[in-house]
């Protein structure tokens, strides 16, 4: 297996009429984006929209007009960096420019494949994680008032999962005119399974539950996310919800046709 599989869903969620997340899969560039709006009067789905469109091009555009010069070079984080700060622009100007959305942001978790590396880059509490053998393990570190609290060792993890303020994130897409994403390599295995997730997903099912279900239905990507979708709503669903499955192969290679 030298590829890549990969599987999306966003759902609404059973409390709110509007979605806000926003997925996108380019298994032929080995690119997933997945962003989490905020945002009155549907603002956030703009915004969130907006970080996938942004993201996905500028990414794809670097590796259109790469030049032969720079093909034994390392590029993809810093370009990963640039898409996610070119994203922050665009929102933040149009939230500056159009009263309807002003105020609005969004989290995003990007997923860029190359070699037998995994570059990882998010803003805010989208969450990217790695489902290793039977070992789940947590890639990102929210940008949240709760994840400062915890780093501090002010609450406990238990105290964390049930905070009334466990949503206000710290650094999101749009709010001021730059930021600073979190951006790192790591080399992937074969038959790695890597999440991208909304807060929707983690805020509902603990590390325990997302691991046992990965564990149960990952050989079917497309099964392992709608059943993950499914569980949240059983449970109330009070979020909107998104996730993005990737499996991997011992290298990837994009496709040049």
């Amino acid at each position: 297996m030298n590829d890549l599989e990969m599987a999306a869903i966003t759902d609404p969620g059973v409390v709110r009429s509007n979605n806000e997340d926003c997925v996108s899969t380019d298994l032929k560039n080995g690119i997933a984006v997945l962003a989490d709006g905020m945002g009155g009067h549907k603002a956030g789905e703009v915004a969130s929209n907006m970080a996938i469109e942004v993201i996905s091009r500028h990414l794809t555009d670097f590796l259109t007009k790469r030049s032969g010069a720079e093909a034994g070079q390392v590029l993809e984080p810093k370009f990963l960096r640039e898409a996610i700060q070119l994203a922050n622009t665009a929102i933040y100007e149009v939230s500056k420019s159009r009263p309807d959305c002003a105020g609005m942001g969004s989290t995003v978790a990007v997923a860029f494949f190359y070699g037998d590396i995994i570059c990882v880059g998010h803003v805010g509490d989208s969450r990217v994680y790695r489902l290793r053998g039977n070992e789940l393990a947590q890639l990102t570190e929210d940008h949240s008032v709760v994840q400062e609290l915890l780093s501090r060792g002010l609450i406990t993890q238990e105290e964390a999962q049930t905070a009334y303020n466990k949503n206000l994130v710290t650094r999101a897409l749009g709010i001021e005119d730059s930021v600073n994403p979190d951006v790192r390599e790591r080399v992937f295995r074969e038959s790695d399974l890597y999440l991208l997730c909304s807060d929707g997903l983690n805020d509902v099912l603990s590390d325990e539950m997302i691991g046992t279900l990965l564990l149960k239905y990952g050989n079917d990507l497309g099964m392992a996310a709608n059943r993950m979708v499914q569980e949240v709503n059983s449970r109330g669903g009070p979020d909107n919800v998104s996730v993005i499955l990737i499996r991997t192969g011992k290298e990837f290679e994009r496709r040049t046709q």
